[in-house]
């Protein structure tokens, strides 16, 4: 009988600990060995032990990472779902001692976070109060590790007695090895155990005695400072009464106001200083070296007074200018009394845990457009695809931006980040959106909150299309036509945007125009479900000739980028950089002045690479966090929440008011499914008439034999292109002459008919 090896030291909270385990990952390698090695709150791990001092091959932050123990050998990691680990030890022992040091080294992790974490801008007195509540949190765990060490010393301690007993009525004999073994690995647990219910009590007393002083201090001080508050706050009302008062008595604007050149002071002119410290210029950047900015005061930091170059600016004229104020900005001295912004929804009912057997529908798909398979809305997210063509305008800021740039080639910078934005949301929506009934509309009137409104409507159905127009206060208008093409290859799923979007900018007169990259939803046959954008983009300025060349890298296990990688560079129509953007279409984009180019050394694929001499890069977009229990919310953003709230006066074609989407979000699936169905057929019998009247109105008998032909086609096939006389009711089509490009655009009359409420013109399509 060989002798079991001495169990390894408990780890305290500051030592390293290393050691292999298996870590997941994939369905075709399974569990793979790798090196993990555990410090300062980080595991690592690496291929090999050699990999150590190069080659990290992914690290997680165990302050915000949760810790689940599955069964004897395997525990899982994961920190909100951006990570995951899921690993498995040799024995149970050794699974013991990692859990043991995990939670030991998170514990420690969570308390230096709480601790050093400075406090945030505005917080004045509150960086007490959050240590105060850190170290409550820091305690309350350190309780819980109690009652958990506790429990397995109970656990493991009864399981020592029961082999003790056993050992004892069992004969010296064949099975005297076995019971042996199990009670010399029992009492190693439990020695295991009693240590971390040790070193936990020790950490609890520590951390108590020397929180008790400082935890009377911050309370004296929360005290202090809320009479203070209280104060402040007595004369605030005081000053308020007084403003209202006196504003109440003034009978006309004041002059100062009325005319922006003669030094009045706006709300819209404090905003602009924001953005001027966003803008970027070289001189900012080295001004002893890159002196490249003219001495003109529109591109210097302008005081408050200076009004009349914000218009400028924006492409505004005076006059305009002053109409844009009295209407945008509640803080200015006017007579007019403005809406209150209205209160979107912050949550939806969760999703229901229905479990549906992907695979068995879609085996007899294979090769088939995703739009011709019927699906049940069990895979579905309640949003219509015309919302989610919506959501592009969830960074309508750096469209604003863009408007105010003076330079064609920053523009081009803001147009590229908004472009690379819109993938933002897709990251861990797997859910398919419902497609368009012929006909469907949304609109998303923002123009008192956000200054813009957006109106979607699907003007074909085979092949499926949407059209979308957004227009801005701030001078730019969107407009977009989006086909899909999707094959389904087993494995993964291939969707393939076509047609163009295009903004056009007011003041500048520039027209860009750019198209969508490919979508890839993998592990449709086992495994999780996951995302990937992948291709290029060339977002052209037909004004200038400007172009800005976006390469998003398609996922490889085996390259050290980052995921989700996009680069990108801005150069002018005789090909000469003059931006680099990188980053992340899931996080973040940043760019940066080229200052000089060169031919470098050749790549992977022969050919020369070129190097970039930039200044430093500034952070251009970055992603809003998702809302709390977004992972139950189909990971909706905060727009995405609101985009299908019930509105008044919108039209009865609109999106909000489709049945089976609406059962859907309110959890009641089987109904939704059968109305799926239902208004489905009503499509095709709505279609089947169209066709026929198409017939009866052929000018020639050989036209309405081969519209006949085509009829017969689609009812026994349903193949080939529909002939029938179906014309959008919003949008109409043209050939965009600065692109080339045949689509639709809004021709108007929406708005109008809102205001009036008269919607006679829709169909009925629910």
């Amino acid at each position: 009988m060989s002798e079991p090896k001495p169990p390894t030291p408990t780890p305290t909270p500051g030592d390293t600990y290393k050691g292999w385990l298996f870590k997941w990952t994939n369905y075709i390698k399974g569990y793979q060995r790798r090196w993990f090695v555990l410090s300062n709150g980080l595991l690592s791990y690496y291929r090999t032990q050699a990999e150590m001092g190069h080659t990290c091959r992914g690290t997680i932050n165990l302050a915000t990472a949760n810790i689940t123990v599955e069964d004897s050998c395997n525990f899982v990691i994961s920190n909100g779902g951006a990570q995951t680990y899921h690993l498995k030890a040799s024995s149970e022992v050794e699974r013991q001692r990692w859990i043991t040091a995990l939670e030991l080294a998170k514990a420690k992790a969570v308390h230096i976070k709480a601790f050093y974490s400075p406090p945030t801008s505005g917080q004045g007195g509150g960086c007490r109060n959050s240590e105060v509540q850190s170290t409550l949190r820091t305690m309350s765990s350190k309780v819980e590790d109690l009652t958990t060490c506790n429990d397995l010393i109970v656990k493991h301690g009864s399981a020592l007695q029961r082999s003790l007993s056993e050992l004892e009525g069992i004969r010296v004999g064949g099975d005297m090895g076995e019971k042996t073994r199990q009670v010399t690995e029992r009492a190693t647990l439990f020695r295991i155990t009693s240590n971390a219910m040790i070193n936990a009590c020790r950490d609890f007393l520590s951390l108590a005695q020397n929180h008790s002083k400082r935890w009377q201090k911050a309370l004296q001080t929360e005290r202090d400072q809320r009479i203070r508050l209280e104060e402040t706050l007595e004369q605030l009302a005081k000053q308020h009464n007084h403003l209202e008062r006196a504003f109440r008595g003034a009978t006309v604007l004041p002059s100062s106001f009325s005319n922006p050149a003669l030094g009045g002071v706006s709300a819209k002119g404090d905003a602009s200083d924001e953005d001027d410290d966003n803008e970027f210029f070289d001189a900012m950047e080295d001004p002893a070296e890159f002196i490249t900015v003219p001495a003109d005061p529109k591109y210097h930091r302008r005081s408050g007074s200076n009004a009349s170059g914000l218009s400028n600016e924006t492409g505004l004229d005076d006059q305009s200018f002053d109409e844009l104020s009295l209407a945008s900005n509640p803080e200015s001295p006017q007579p007019l009394e403005l809406e209150p912004v209205r209160q979107r929804r912050t949550r939806i009912p969760d999703k229901p845990n229905y479990y549906l057997n992907l695979w068995s529908i879609m085996k007899n798909c294979i090769g088939k457009e995703l739009s011709k398979i019927p699906m049940p809305v069990n895979f579905n997210e309640p949003l219509s695809m015309l919302q989610r063509l919506s959501e592009d305008l969830e960074y309508y800021e750096l469209l604003d931006k863009g408007a105010k740039c003076q330079s064609s080639l920053e523009q081009m910078c803001y147009v590229a980040a908004f472009t690379v934005s819109s993938y933002s949301t897709t990251v861990h929506r797997t859910g398919k959106p419902f497609n368009p009934l012929l006909g469907e509309t949304f609109e998303l009137d923002r123009l008192g909150e956000c200054g813009y409104r957006s109106l979607c409507e699907q003007v074909s159905h085979h092949p499926p299309a949407a059209a979308h127009h957004a227009i801005s206060e701030k001078g730019w208008t969107l407009r977009q036509e989006i086909t899909l093409a999707s094959k389904f290859r087993g494995k993964y799923l291939s969707i393939m945007p076509l047609g163009s979007i295009q903004c056009l900018f007011d003041k500048s007169n520039n027209h860009y125009s750019w198209k969508k990259v490919t979508t890839t939803v993998h592990n449709i046959i086992v495994g999780k479900l996951w995302i990937d954008q992948s291709g290029e983009i060339d977002v052209v300025n037909h004004r200038t000739g400007d172009r800005c060349h976006l390469k998003f890298a398609p996922y490889s296990y085996f390259s050290r980028d980052v995921p989700r990688k996009v680069t990108g560079v801005v150069t002018d129509k005789d090909g000469k950089a003059h931006y680099v953007l990188s980053g992340t279409w899931d996080e973040k984009m940043e760019f940066s002045r080229v200052m000089q180019s060169s031919k470098g050394e050749n790549g992977t694929e022969g050919k020369q690479r070129t190097v970039y001499q930039t200044l430093k890069a500034k952070e251009i977009w970055r992603k809003n966090p998702l809302p709390d229990g977004a992972e139950n919310m189909y990971f909706f953003s905060s727009l995405a929440l609101t985009l299908n709230e019930p509105e008044e006066g919108v039209a009865p074609t609109d999106c909000r008011r489709r049945p089976d989407q609406r059962l859907m979000e309110e959890g009641r699936w089987d109904e939704a499914n059968a109305e799926k169905q239902r208004l489905e057929e009503k499509q095709r019998t709505t279609r089947r008439e169209r066709e026929r009247e198409a017939v009866k109105a052929a000018s020639t008998p050989e036209e309405a034999a081969r519209l006949l032909f085509s009829v017969n086609d689609n009812l026994c096939f349903h193949s080939g292109p529909h002939q029938d006389n179906y014309q959008a009711l919003w949008f109409e089509k043209i050939d965009d002459a600065a692109s080339g490009e045949t689509l639709h655009v809004y021709k108007g009359g929406y708005w109008e008919a809102k205001d009036q409420g008269s919607w006679d013109m829709c169909p009925e399509i629910f």
